[in-house]
């Protein structure tokens, strides 16, 4: 037997001790690159995988914590995909205002743009003339604010049912799912809205809904390897099971949206007045040119449907959480002594304190606690770092909502900061931006907002909230469950007292 110092174990040894030394060359050789290339600082990574295993099941958390070690511009390594991590207002402002030129497009991620559905690719499109067409047409057609008002019937019928269905509860003292009931609501309003009939009206539960939408959520956040490792990603995802949820999701989708365009199209054309959002988008399509930028189709209708379905759906996010604050959010506190049964929306703009109380929500809860990805189209400079093409940029809207060089105490739910406060949620302050800023914002702001407000306001306003079964409010599980989005993984239950008006 050879022993360890004898002339046949040195070539093994070297064999052995190739991968470490390789590791150990190419770590260097990157490190020099950054200095010479002055790119941002980030936490190591490992070969391959990069960063990718540092993400946890939170990613802004743990983005966020990173953030107080290596500044709010950090570069991490995500497979073979450099991404950069924004977790401060002055550079949010750089990537969205100053260089928006240099970063307003999109990348197309693999795990959703390929699937077999081609208004998934049009959906997730880079920037160019299909998305600032669709753009036009959200702002200027689907959530403008004259067509936003010509649906407050609609929310105000669906707001009036969700109160009487409580009411009923109220008067046996028992808890109800207040996380159900408010997605019940925003899927009906969100359904007659956009297909001109409920759900219950088309053959569908919201509780099916719901299921559906979740999971579409919780897909479209997933790690799909497809997008951080070109060419041969996509076994995995297939390996994975992935692939597969994400065709029945979007299958399901597909169904349900070209039966309701059918069934539009056998009606025929409504009075301008009387239109919902398919009926605009298939007038859109008839009356298209040849000469227009793009030729609108169906497979257009489906792909902003879908988009508008999720972010308007995200507003129950909102009203799930906020009841939490209700002792500071009481109609005491508004003086909303009014002898009258409900708040309309022409009320919504004398609640002040109520007003504060969504924009705090929206400060330590945004919908979205990263901005969905942008891409560098050309090589610019932030904070003195240089950011390459081809660089995939994600904004930490949540770590932004917290920062304390912007916040005083930015854990503490207080909606007494926006006194006399300037900052808004609308993208043009960057110290809060939970519905993006810049062209990349969410064009279904207005709408979604009006829902959440006015079913909020008298939720407030019609009754008084308790916890059951002798919970306090320290009890409630506030535990997030992650997605493109997050929401409250627990359900809240509330007993709702009801309120009578002097």
């Amino acid at each position: 037997m050879a022993s360890p110092t004898s002339p046949v174990m040195w070539p093994l040894s070297l064999i052995l001790l190739l991968p470490l030394l390789f590791f150990i060359l190419k770590k260097k050789i990157q490190d020099h690159i950054r200095q010479r290339k002055h790119l941002p600082p980030g936490p190591p990574r490992l070969p391959i995988i990069g960063n990718l295993h540092q993400l946890g099941v939170l990613p802004h958390q743990s983005l966020w914590n990173f953030s107080k070690k290596y500044g709010p511009v950090m570069l991490l390594q995500l497979g073979r995909v450099p991404v950069l991590i924004v977790s401060s207002a002055d550079a949010a402002k750089e990537v969205l205002k100053t260089h928006d030129i240099n970063t307003c497009s999109r990348p197309l991620l693999a795990g959703t743009g390929k699937l077999s559905y081609n208004y998934l690719d049009v959906a997730f499109t880079p920037y160019g003339d299909y998305w600032r067409e669709m753009r036009k047409i959200c702002v200027l057609e689907l959530f403008s604010a004259k067509r936003v008002q010509s649906f407050q019937f609609v929310r105000e019928e669906e707001i009036d049912l969700l109160i009487d269905s409580i009411y009923k509860s109220s008067s046996s003292a028992t808890a109800v799912d207040l996380s159900e009931k408010t997605l019940s609501l925003t899927a009906n309003i969100t359904c007659r809205v956009a297909f001109g009939k409920g759900f219950q009206e088309r053959g569908l539960s919201h509780e099916r809904f719901q299921e559906v939408i979740h999971e579409g959520l919780a897909m479209l956040g997933s790690f799909s390897a497809a997008d951080f490792f070109p060419y041969v990603g996509w076994i995995v995802d297939r390996l994975t099971g992935l692939h597969a949820r994400l065709e029945r999701n979007f299958q399901e989708f597909d169904v349900f949206y070209q039966k309701v365009i059918d069934d539009h199209i056998q009606k025929g054309t409504k009075e301008p007045g009387q239109e919902d959002i398919i009926d605009v988008l298939l007038r859109l399509e008839r009356f298209q040119t040849e000469s227009g930028t793009i030729q609108f189709s169906e497979d257009h209708i489906k792909a902003i449907l879908m988009d508008s379905d999720y972010e308007i759906s995200l507003s129950f996010v909102l009203a799930c959480k906020t009841p939490q604050s209700y002792e500071k959010s009481t109609r005491r506190n508004q003086n909303l002594r009014w002898n009258k049964r409900k708040v309309s929306e022409s009320d919504i703009e004398k609640l002040g304190y109520f007003k504060m109380v969504v924009m705090e929500t929206l400060r330590l809860h945004p919908p979205g606690t990263l901005l969905i990805p942008r891409e560098t189209m050309s090589q610019f400079s932030i904070n003195g770092y240089e950011i390459q093409p081809k660089t995939r940029i994600q904004v930490n809207v949540w770590a932004i909502g917290r920062d304390p060089k912007i916040w005083r105490n930015p854990e503490e739910f207080f909606p007494e900061r926006f006194i006399d406060n300037p900052i808004d949620f609308k993208g043009q302050n960057f110290e809060m931006l939970p519905f993006g800023g810049g062209r990349r914002g969410c064009p279904g702001i207005v709408m979604g907002l009006a829902t959440v407000e006015l079913a909020l306001a008298n939720l407030l306003f019609c009754f008084d909230w308790k916890l059951p079964f002798d919970m306090k409010v320290e009890d409630i599980n506030m535990e997030e469950a992650a997605g493109l989005t997050v929401y409250k993984k627990a359900s809240l239950l509330l007993v709702p007292i009801r309120y009578q008006p002097a």
